[in-house]
């Protein structure tokens, strides 16, 4: 513990101006995150006796080692800078919003020629309409279903709609009339867009013109006595209706606003967000966090304000936004969220009428979803304390292990051998933890030597951290000098192992491989427990336990036993360390179909430098097959949007040293692909590989 009269700084060293400031720990961790309209004033406020201070306030500054400042002119670039220092350090002690479910979005894809509506969760993507978020995807599928009558849009997937194009026929969708079936050219893409766009206008509200348009549409055909035509257009004005009705209005002047709503008590607090467009109820959300700091309900609205609008822009920040209290001072709020959308966005209180009455019924939401966060809380707090003690005692080890890392080795026939760590953190998975190994220390087969590889790997980058911030304890040596090999592949990705300069993170940013596990536990049984132990024997690494899990008959091994420890089957423990195991394979099984499938698609002209994704989609499409890019000058590759000369040089070398490889075929039929397709282009879906006299890719022969 730190006594933080030993950081304060020297009087007169704070600036008297608004800015942003960092606590860090020992080991150079961001753990607090603040802003203040003077700097002065609010870091004095973190220096004063520690028993005035709040009990999390107080753990925050004797963790903290150092405090450090950045001086912005504005209260509002503050903002700005808080938010993104946040996201960047995810700091121990600042309010972290985590959502209850992944949401779901209706979305309409108006980045590609033939828009496309599905359901869709995750980060939203540019180019692309979103709608809700949606409790159920249910919902919006049955939504979609009734709209599909009026508005025929392409639901299908990429793969199925080349196929209904290269075959000449549409889906079944096309046949029934809810899909205007643009693969077969029913329809031309300007007019598939139009239609695209008519679907997004009445999810965005404007329903009261088009429904109009469709009753006079209506009347007219009866009067011209096209009775057939009018029957039709009744029931898609019934459909329409049935759609609108499962959003019921609730502001009658069509306004367009988000209604936020807190309910906390002294430890955590819940936030409901309900999103109303054109008067209607159109989504719905909500958060939980715990309360890691004082702090009043205004500041917990200006939290979930950032996480809420901190990636959006344009229309996605609503004109008004409805809070039970104002950020304090809430002028700097109001002008980012103005700046966010690009017009003026008002921030208040509602004091009367339908949007105060509506309000409470946010305010009764959130406060459900505490009650319901806590119940659930408590009794999963009991099992997994459960399951934890339950594997300490079957193991023998002195205490729970409140950290567990699982380790699987998955290969296809001894090919694209990978390896996964997944953790487990108080009983629950620690996905931000989870890393991923290629196996470059032999070739070949063999999953005891791949797992002591890969806990070599680990536990070399854990020793190394170690001694950099100087935690070894008297009469300690680092078992190994560190030189664990990357993955290039899944860097990108965040989720592999560093390269070895990042070992010396000084900006705060979470160190990779710096924290310990209580129990490492390996997919396998004796063989792969060995291999496990005897690579921390080497690296002298000797508080850690090791066990191992079978899959056959669900034994645990451990190290040096003759005979497993056997779980009842009814066991919490039991149960913990399956799932453990279950998702390390998952993870590992995954990364390693993702290789395979980079490497079915792979193509001469990846090897050509600077030539990006972007490019190489252009010159296929342009040429249509690598077997014409092949034959082509220099000439005609520099007809090509985006190539000139020299790119075009360097393609036609690349492919001149290529060797042309045998016909295509697919691995799931059979079928030699047309010759003018060479292997390495890809044809169908991205989830559809064309292979090279591959290995047999049956699911019985992946590990």
């Amino acid at each position: 513990m730190a006594d933080p009269s030993s950081y304060r700084p020297r009087p007169g060293e704070i600036p008297d101006s608004p800015g942003v400031y960092r606590f860090r720990d020992e080991h150079r961790r961001v753990i607090y995150v603040g802003k203040a309209k003077s700097l002065r004033q609010r870091l004095a406020n973190y220096f004063q006796d520690l028993a005035g201070l709040h009990p999390r306030t107080r753990s925050m500054v004797t963790t903290a080692a150092s405090v450090e400042w950045t001086v912005v002119s504005t209260e509002v670039e503050a903002l700005q800078l808080e938010y993104s220092w946040i996201k960047e350090y995810d700091p121990r002690f600042n309010v972290k919003y985590r959502d209850d479910k992944s949401y779901p979005y209706l979305a309409v894809t108006m980045n590609e020629e033939f828009p496309r509506v599905q359901v869709m969760r995750g980060h939203k993507r540019k180019g692309v309409r979103y709608f809700g978020p949606y409790a159920h995807a249910w919902a919006i599928r049955d939504t979609v279903d009734l709209m599909l009558r009026v508005f025929p849009v392409r639901t299908c997937s990429a793969g199925v709609f080349k196929n209904a194009a290269r075959t000449g026929r549409p889906c079944l969708l096309g046949y029934i009339g809810k899909c205007s079936a643009p693969c077969v050219e029913r329809i031309s893409p300007e007019d598939h867009r139009e239609l695209a766009e008519e679907f997004c206008d009445f999810m965005a509200g404007r329903t009261g013109t088009y429904l109009r348009r469709l009753e006079r549409r209506m009347a007219e055909a009866a009067e011209e006595m096209e009775y057939e035509r009018a029957a039709r257009l009744r029931d898609d004005i019934g459909a329409l209706k049935k759609a609108m009705e499962k959003n019921a209005v609730v502001l009658a002047d069509a306004t367009d606003a988000d209604l936020i709503a807190v309910a906390e008590d002294e430890l955590e607090a819940a936030v409901q967000i309900f999103h109303v467009r054109g008067g209607r109820v159109r989504g719905q959300r909500g958060w939980v966090t715990d309360k890691v700091e004082e702090i009043t309900t205004g500041a917990l609205v200006e939290h979930a304000l950032q996480q809420l609008y901190g990636e959006e822009t344009g229309d996605a920040v609503p004109r008004e936004v409805l809070v039970p209290a104002l950020p304090d001072p809430v002028e700097p709020v109001q002008e980012w969220l103005t700046g966010r959308r690009g017009a003026n966005v008002s921030l208040r209180v509602p004091q009367r009428g339908d949007k105060k009455a509506l309000m409470e019924t946010v305010q009764r939401n959130a406060q459900q979803a505490l009650v319901l966060h806590k119940t659930k809380r408590a009794s999963d707090l009991t099992t997994r304390s459960r399951a934890l003690e339950e594997i300490s005692d079957a193991l023998g080890l002195d205490s729970a292990p409140l950290r567990i890392e699982c380790y699987d080795i998955s290969h296809l026939q001894g090919d694209d051998v990978v390896a996964s760590m997944v953790v487990f953190e108080d009983g629950l998975a620690r996905k931000s933890e989870y890393r991923r190994f290629q196996i470059k220390g032999f070739a070949g087969q063999d999953d005891v030597r791949s797992m002591h590889e890969v806990i070599t790997r680990r536990f070399r980058r854990y020793l190394a951290e170690k001694e950099r911030t100087g935690e070894w304890t008297d009469g300690e040596e680092p078992g190994a000098e560190p030189g664990a090999q990357a993955d290039p592949g899944a860097a990108s990705a965040g989720l592999a192992e560093p390269p070895a300069s990042t070992l010396t993170e000084d900006d705060g940013r979470p160190k990779r491989f710096a924290y310990p596990p209580q129990l490492v536990v390996v997919d396998g049984g004796a063989p792969q427990v060995a291999a496990a132990q005897r690579a921390l024997d080497e690296l002298g690494i000797d508080d850690i336990a090791v066990c191992g899990l079978a899959k056959r008959l669900e034994e645990v091994w451990l190290p040096g036993d003759d005979d497993p420890v056997v779980l009842p089957r009814t066991s919490e423990g039991l149960y913990l360390l399956q799932r453990i195991r279950d998702e390390a394979h998952r993870f590992a099984i995954t990364y390693q179909r993702t290789k395979r499938a980079k490497r079915f698609r792979s193509s001469p002209l990846d090897d050509v430098p600077g030539l990006g994704e972007t490019r190489k989609q252009a010159l296929i499409k342009h040429f249509g097959s690598l077997k014409r890019l092949r034959s082509a000058t220099i000439e005609q590759i520099c007809d090509v949007p985006g190539i000139g000369r020299k790119t075009a040089e360097t393609i036609v070398a690349a492919l001149a040293q290529a060797v042309p490889g045998g016909p295509a075929v697919n691995t799931a039929t059979g079928e030699i692909m047309d010759d003018t397709e060479e292997p390495g282009q890809q044809t169908g879906s991205p989830g559809e590989p064309v292979s090279t006299g591959a290995p047999d890719e049956r699911r019985g022969q992946e590990r």
